[in-house]
């Protein structure tokens, strides 16, 4: 289980949907970068493990991908 909260997780998928939704062939490191540029924006903690989960899927999925599923 995600040590997250439900309104944590909120701002966590919507971070995920945009960055997902325009980063599509991007490299790694760009969606890295923009994930930690969202997360500071909302004022979510999300670790370094955490936001490299969430890159590695959306490099994997290129479609939608599910925060809470990626992160428990």
């Amino acid at each position: 289980m995600s040590a997250h909260s439900s309104e944590e997780l909120e701002a966590i998928q919507a971070v995920v949907d945009r960055v997902t939704s325009w980063q599509d062939g991007a490299t790694e490191g760009t969606v890295l970068e923009e994930l930690g540029k969202g997360f500071a924006e909302t004022g979510v903690e999300v670790s370094d493990e955490e936001k490299k989960k969430l890159a590695d899927a959306i490099e994997d999925e290129h479609g939608a991908v599910q925060a809470a599923d990626v992160l428990s």
